[in-house]
């Protein structure tokens, strides 16, 4: 039986040649159809260097499979959501490691109408096939077809830009997968860096939560006097800013910002989405525009499929996911970068900044996540949220995933990691004193169970 180290809570990920190998991702796509009973599904993957080697394995299963494939090429991962949903595929797949290192590679599936399918949406049947069943190639097998949309695609993001020729804007494309439409969405006149998508990622990695990714944007932005900053991840699904002072700006502060351009530009009514991480200066900003902003779990898994529900406008993460109605429910790096951009454009017409946006919006001191490398990880977080309710009882409590509990002045949020083996932990005060105060508390609580 195979071992599976590279299934994991939202996708399919590991290292090349020794979490995955090409017998893995073949029988991972000839039991796809087995699990989620597809006819066709739409493949794109990006331009890592396992990535030709895992799509000709991946396409050869589903196809003995009896599935038809059509291959969308290189793409982002927000493009192969598109095309999933445009042309209403039965399923996508996306070959990519997203912002991981380059010796990594994986898969990220979508069903009909671009819904998630995350590890308890099927990826656990799978696993089991995948590590105990052998493949039997039928008599009917499934064709290939090439599906070229990307000209389709480019004109959907268009209708989103407008001419930022009066910004003075630097762009990080990480050489990942942005660089495919960059140019065309944001123009001549910025200052790229690190355009052509790379497989090999020679400048850093592609993930711009690690502040030594973001040094080459932030610098470029001091040395150019730049208005904005833009970063983004290997696949272009998330997407992360800089402000005229060379500031990393949260990534959940956006969420709120994005509110400018639904509720102020656009007159939009509807809700917005969160994560349980997310910042308590973003709903207090969107009330507003009079929003009911709801609070749900981290990933793509959960997120969308959350405001697919509520039929909500747009919803956010941490992480830098920004997710959108109009985009079938799901998230874009691209797409998100072009409305700050339209905000902050607007913003300068009337002699505001960056930062004085993300100034009215942020009230609170931040510890950003910290990671602590925990195996009794429920244990620990009982022993933080026991503490507290026996000490200084929270006025609003949530328990489904991991625990938030938010007091006057104050907040925390404390989860285990669903890709990594850590304990996850923020927490958000009304001044750097008391933040200072309260982490010293959990930090002793946690420093036990380390």
């Amino acid at each position: 039986m195979m071992i599976m180290e590279a299934f994991k809570a939202y996708d399919i990920r590991g290292k090349w040649g020794v979490d995955l190998n090409t017998e893995m991702v073949y029988r991972i796509g000839y039991f796809y159809n087995q699990v989620f009973q597809v006819k066709s599904v739409l493949v794109g993957r990006d331009v890592r260097l396992s990535s030709e080697e895992m799509f000709q394995a991946l396409c050869d299963g589903l196809r003995f499979a009896g599935v038809d494939v059509y291959d969308a090429g290189i793409t982002t991962t927000p493009m192969n959501y598109w095309g999933n949903g445009k042309y209403e595929f039965d399923g996508s797949i996306m070959i990519t490691a997203s912002h991981n290192p380059k010796e990594y590679n994986g898969l990220k599936f979508s069903g009909p109408n671009v819904s998630p399918i995350g590890y308890t949406d099927g990826l656990d049947r799978l696993e089991s096939l995948v590590a105990g069943s052998e493949p039997v190639i039928p008599r009917l097998q499934g064709s290939l077809y090439q599906k070229d949309y990307s000209a389709a695609y480019l004109q959907f993001l268009e209708q989103y830009k407008q001419d930022y020729s009066a910004l003075n804007l630097a762009i990080d494309c990480s050489n990942g997968m942005a660089g495919l439409f960059a140019q065309q969405l944001f123009g001549s006149k910025v200052r790229y860096l690190n355009l052509q998508p790379d497989g090999r990622f020679p400048a850093h990695e592609p993930n711009p939560l690690e502040a030594e990714n973001r040094e080459e944007i932030e610098k470029a932005v001091a040395a150019f006097s730049c208005d904005a900053g833009v970063i983004f991840d290997g696949d272009a699904d998330r997407v992360m800013f800089i402000d005229e002072k060379s500031r990393f700006i949260s990534p959940d502060l956006i969420i709120a910002l994005l509110g400018n351009y639904f509720f102020g530009q656009r007159h939009e009514t509807g809700r917005v989405v969160q994560d349980i991480r997310t910042s308590k200066a973003v709903a207090e900003y969107l009330h507003r525009y009079n929003v009911e902003v709801d609070i749900w779990r981290v990933g793509r898994a959960f997120g969308a499929t959350k405001l697919k529900e509520l039929e909500g406008i747009y919803g956010g993460e941490l992480a830098g996911h920004y997710y959108f109605r109009d985009f079938y429910y799901s998230d874009s790096g691209l797409l998100a970068a072009l409305l700050v951009l339209n905000i902050v454009l607007e913003a300068k017409a009337n002699g505001q900044t960056f930062s004085q946006l993300i100034d009215e919006i942020s009230a609170y001191a931040n510890t950003g996540e910290v990671n602590f490398k925990i195996k009794e990880k429920e244990q620990a977080m009982e022993a933080v949220v026991d503490y507290f309710n026996a000490h200084e009882p929270p006025e609003k409590l949530l328990d489904f995933d991991g625990y938030r509990l938010e007091f006057p002045d104050w907040w925390f949020n404390i989860r285990p990691s669903n890709t990594e083996p850590y304990l996850r932990f923020l927490a958000e005060a009304k001044s750097a004193k008391l933040l200072k105060k309260k982490t010293e508390i959990i930090y002793k609580i946690l420093k036990k169970f380390k």
